[in-house]
């Protein structure tokens, strides 16, 4: 997948960075995608805001974040995110959800060769 973009960001204090960016690198592996993970620390809300930071662990390819219908937030402090899940609120995104951003940009990019 060249000139694919992969984000993780993250903050100091989160819980669940950590996981994210295995559960990332497990989906990644499952789908034969080798693209090196860009990971942001926000540490403060001048970064967040430049970023549109709404929660740690976000994770984002091609620029859209893996959660499906989300929308920029108004408020880009460092804080934890949460996900609204199939099995309720989690500190993690769905791992089909990371699927699909990975597959779409693999489309993307072979429509572009």
């Amino acid at each position: 997948m060249p000139g694919s973009r992969i984000e993780l960001l993250w903050f100091q204090d989160c819980p669940n960075h950590e996981a994210a960016e295995a559960l990332l690198r497990e989906r990644m592996a499952a789908l034969g995608v080798d693209v090196p993970i860009v990971r942001t620390e926000v540490p403060d809300e001048a970064t967040g805001i430049q970023v549109c930071f709404p929660g740690s662990p976000t994770i984002r390819v091609d620029g859209d974040d893996v959660e499906p219908g989300w929308t920029p937030c108004t408020e880009c402090t460092p804080r934890c995110r949460l996900y609204m899940t199939a099995s309720g609120l989690r500190g993690l995104p769905e791992a089909a959800w990371i699927d699909a951003a990975l597959l779409a940009s693999r489309r993307r990019a072979g429509a572009s060769d």
